[in-house]
């Protein structure tokens, strides 16, 4: 069981005009006797528990065979296909330490339901893999913000869990999405057309480019970069743990300008984690852009100092991106 925090972090997406194991994957399925959730570190300790012509292992073994980018450590959840249902499951899932999910099912019902979850719980990312256009229209239409799909003509790879693996270990902020090469998963062999629709569809793919197998995009359903949403998640919860261990190593945060500083003093540790990453943008001069601001006790409102609560401290950054596309002119003299 879990206990809420008593740090609360929240985070706005501004747009310029016109502008925890953080990377663990759990795979969910089912299965005759259920299983609760059980971490493995590698492929022989997956195929002890599950046969290797199984969903499970097929999924476990897109997730580590990703060279020195896998995983050190996926889990696994399934379950009782006699009188459990995918949302009892998914009801337990959120208890567990994970970030990335993948579902051994990808029929259209069951990938809408944990999306559905997915997004009402607004802390995790899901992804998936489907063969299926009109499925792609129909997850489109619920602009998800927190699900990823990839469109391939072969899904019994999984695709999805190999992409997870390929990008999902690398520090928030310090890659994107985009230009990824898969092990063991072929490119489509589309034209432009074909991927834009794709797109449109809310759905990447995986193409070549200049003799490279990669992967199309790197958005979510609803046109978000996966990277921000990683990276969002990353300093919220990253903020808030600080924080909170923050409270729990001091016989007591003072309710002044040093303790006030002190939280402060936290926020700024995390931020500037961020920006080694790579998550935050620089100025002309080099220098990253992030600032924080936390009102001094005499400007808190008494009625927060009574309840000891400090809800005036703010932060905000620039979220460094990644460059997909390009454009450069060129002039030849004679």
């Amino acid at each position: 069981m879990s206990v809420q925090n008593d740090v609360t972090v929240t985070i706005d997406i501004q747009r310029p005009t016109p502008k925890l194991g953080f990377g663990k994957p759990l795979i969910i399925g089912s299965s005759a006797s259920g299983m609760d959730y059980k971490s493995y570190s590698d492929l022989d300790a997956v195929k002890a528990d599950f046969a290797e012509s199984t969903e499970i292992y097929l999924a476990a073994r897109a997730l580590l065979s990703q060279g020195d980018n896998s995983p050190a450590e996926i889990a696994v959840m399934l379950y009782k296909t006699t009188g459990e249902t995918l949302e009892d499951l998914i009801g337990k899932i959120f208890l567990k330490d994970w970030y990335f999910l993948i579902s051994t099912s990808s029929t259209i019902a069951n990938i809408t339901t944990i999306a559905d979850a997915i997004e009402l719980n607004g802390t995790r990312m899901f992804f998936a893999s489907s063969s299926n256009k009109a499925n792609l229209a129909t997850i489109k239409a619920k602009k998800y913000k927190r699900t990823a799909v990839i469109y391939h003509t072969t899904t019994d790879n999984y695709p999805e869990a190999a992409w997870i693996s390929r990008v999902g270990t690398i520090q928030p902020g310090g890659v994107t999405w985009k230009f990824k090469t898969l092990q063991g998963i072929k490119p489509m062999d589309i034209d432009t057309t074909e991927m834009k629709a794709i797109h449109e569809l809310g759905a990447n793919t995986y193409v070549t480019k200049a003799g490279d197998d990669q992967t199309s995009e790197g958005m979510t359903v609803s046109g978000e970069y996966i990277d921000l949403i990683h990276s969002q998640d990353y300093i919220t919860q990253s903020i808030e743990f600080a924080v909170q261990k923050l409270f729990n190593r001091s016989d007591k945060v003072s309710y002044d300008n040093n303790g006030i500083a002190q939280i402060e003093g936290e926020v700024k540790t995390i931020l500037r984690r961020a920006d080694l990453n790579r998550m935050i943008a620089h100025d002309d001069d080099g220098l990253p852009i992030y600032s924080t601001t936390f009102k001094p006790r005499s400007q808190v409102d008494p009625a927060d100092r009574e309840k000891r609560e400090y809800n005036d401290g703010k932060f905000s950054f620039e979220l460094a991106g990644a460059i997909h596309k390009t454009k450069i002119s060129g002039v030849i003299k004679l």
